[in-house]
């Protein structure tokens, strides 16, 4: 006899249109073609972040930088902050792997 156990929804790293979260809901050890496309997305956030840190380095830097330049790196730098809480919640909801998902958006 199988044990059911039942499975734990994974929040995905994007929203739907109205800014709610997506979750799927699998009982595949490892995850199907969703939640491997998941992983790279996460993947690309972190990346994008670590390449915006590196430009802000650079134009925090630079004394001829304008105040649209730092306003608009500021945005990107939030932008960037935000995706990588996110992936944070989620890797710690799959690590604990149990329980209700947090819904909670940052």
């Amino acid at each position: 006899m199988t044990n059911p156990q039942q499975p734990t929804p994974r929040r995905l790293p994007w929203t739907t249109p109205d800014g709610k979260p997506c979750f799927l809901l699998t009982d595949r050890e490892g995850g199907g073609y969703v939640a491997r496309y998941a992983e790279d997305v996460e993947a690309m956030q972190l990346g994008m972040g670590i390449g915006l840190l590196e430009h802000a380095e650079d134009l925090i830097g630079d004394p001829g930088a304008s105040a649209r330049q730092l306003r608009f790196l500021s945005v990107q730098l939030s932008a960037a902050l935000r995706d990588a809480v996110r992936v944070a919640e989620r890797l710690r909801e799959r690590l604990e792997g149990g329980g209700k998902p947090s819904d909670q958006g940052v």
